[in-house]
């Protein structure tokens, strides 16, 4: 076997740099003296040329991916003294066009959503209805005509007549007069800007119960659009900045190529949560309050944040009042945890470990989404809850005047509201009245001494009653199926376009 070569002499010192110098008039041969005119000839003491790894010029890669830009100026080329801000301007309303428009899309779901979580579903709604008089059994009713009709002969016409029936229940009044509401399903009582509680189950029936409820309408579908389209703006902005201060803060000397710690995007969607938490408010108090003008509470986003700054305490109590701060850090702290930590926590738990983002896109699809639905069982509740308690005011405040109905006594905290919905309300919707007969009996095995009329009670059949009615475990999850639906529209959409880009991170190097 012959040895290796030597590989001395291929060795080279990198702290040579390579340079590059123009010839001399002296250089060796006599043909290139004799071809080069002596006029032309180069300075022999010219400069040497290196190499640079940094480019001549910065260029964006907005205006590399958009050359028209680039072209009209904004490049900062040749054509900078000739820039116009139409191209940006134009880009610039394209997107927010854009932004809105997806936003308006997906509202009335949210608009739906949202009324059925704050709406009040108590447990003995559907109980109490209009009394209706039934007369006896049919034997009866013919012995009471029979003796009716015999004792005509008898009696006085002049005389008072007696009533036949006993006279309808009065309603009961307070001490102001005013007429005291015992159920929410009583139709004289109930105020005329409240949608009736009980009559839609889901988001699509509420979404067809608002649009042909006469004090709304279908434009009420779209209240707190300009809001939710602001907040989703600078979320989108200003979570991906705050995530980078913070690594750089904390992890400056961290390569690209390693994936930060989950706390660094935990902690960036908190804060960003936390600040732009008084647009939520707004918004939650925008969509539940009534959409008739002679009703309505705030006349835009700039007035409800000007009245509850006004008598809710400032921002003070706008930030820290306990009733917002606590559903707030909850909320923006578990829809993160959710999406980032379950799915990873789900492969390893069945035995699939090694399924990463990079190497089984499929099937690191359907880890989020399985993710993302066990994930609701979680986020959903603490999301009503914190609805329910955006609604309430505090301070010196008025209650607004909500489209549905809304809890008359307010919560306590997030504790106390959990405790109330799952022990004072009902989840079976839409609630069906089963009315409550009054059976009238006269003469017969049921009179009373002395011939007065006895009235007995009676309900109807008795039907089977899910155990649903007695719980308000539902109510704490209202919206779920749109939320499992659209979370399966977004698993398909990425599944059937993430084929085309499936190698376009390779398609860099």
């Amino acid at each position: 076997m012959n040895p290796p070569p030597s590989l001395r002499d291929l060795y080279i010192d990198p702290n040579q740099a390579w340079a590059f110098a123009p010839p001399t008039p002296h250089a060796s041969g006599s043909t290139m003296n004799n071809s080069a005119p002596s006029a032309s000839a180069p300075d022999p003491i010219a400069p040497a040329y290196q190499w640079s790894t940094r480019p001549a010029a910065k260029h964006n890669s907005i205006f590399d991916l958009s050359p028209e830009l680039r072209d009209s100026g904004f490049g900062g080329g040749d054509h900078a003294g000739g820039a116009h801000a139409a191209q940006l301007f134009k880009a610039f309303v394209a997107s927010a066009v854009l932004q809105y428009t997806s936003t308006a899309i997906v509202m009335p779901w949210e608009v739906g959503k949202l009324l059925l979580q704050v709406q009040w579903v108590p447990r003995d709604a559907g109980e109490v209805d209009e009394v209706e008089v039934v007369e006896d059994d049919n034997e009866d009713a013919l012995s009471d005509n029979s003796e009716g009709e015999d004792s005509s002969y008898f009696t006085d016409p002049n005389a008072t007549p007696t009533m036949s029936k006993p006279p309808a229940p009065r309603a009961r009044t307070d001490s102001q007069g005013y007429i005291i509401r015992r159920s929410v399903l009583e139709e004289g009582t109930r105020p005329e800007f409240i949608i009736p509680v009980g009559s839609a189950d889901g988001v699509w029936g509420m979404m067809k119960r608002v649009g042909r409820f006469r004090f709304e309408g279908w434009l009420s579908l779209w209240k707190g659009l300009l809001t939710s389209c602001i907040a989703e703006v600078v979320s989108d902005t200003l979570q991906p900045m705050i995530n980078g201060f913070l690594q750089s803060l904390l992890f400056p000397s961290m390569s690209p190529f390693h994936q930060p710690p989950i706390l660094l995007p935990v902690a960036s969607h908190l804060i960003t949560g936390f600040l732009l938490s008084p647009l939520d408010l707004i918004r939650t108090r925008l969509v539940v309050q009534s959409f008739t003008a002679r009703y309505k509470r705030y006349s835009g986003p700039l007035d409800a944040l000007k009245q509850i700054l006004r008598d809710e305490g400032g921002l003070r109590g706008i930030y820290l009042h306990p009733q917002l701060l606590i559903p707030a850090l909850l909320d923006n702290a578990l829809r993160p945890i959710v999406s980032l930590a379950l799915p990873g926590v789900m492969t390893s738990y069945f035995g699939y470990g090694n399924i990463t983002q990079d190497t089984h896109p499929v099937g690191w699809g359907v880890a989020e989404l399985a993710g993302s639905c066990v994930g609701l069982l979680v986020t959903l509740p603490i999301e009503t809850i914190r609805r329910r308690l955006q609604v309430q005011v505090r301070g010196t405040a008025a209650p607004i005047k909500g489209c549905v109905e809304l809890r008359p006594a307010p919560y306590n905290g997030v504790v106390d509201a959990l405790w109330h919905i799952l022990t004072e309300e009902r989840s079976d919707l839409p609630i069906t009245r089963s009315p409550r007969r009054r059976r009238l009996s006269t003469k017969g095995k049921e009179k009373a001494k002395g011939g007065d009329a006895v009235e007995v009670d009676e309900e109807g059949q008795d039907e089977y009653q899910s155990w649903f009615r007695n719980t308000g475990l539902g109510q704490l999850y209202r919206g779920l199926g749109m939320r499992l639906g659209a979370s399966a529209i977004v698993f398909g959409l990425a599944l059937i376009g993430g084929g085309d880009d499936a190698e376009g991170g390779w398609a860099e190097i």
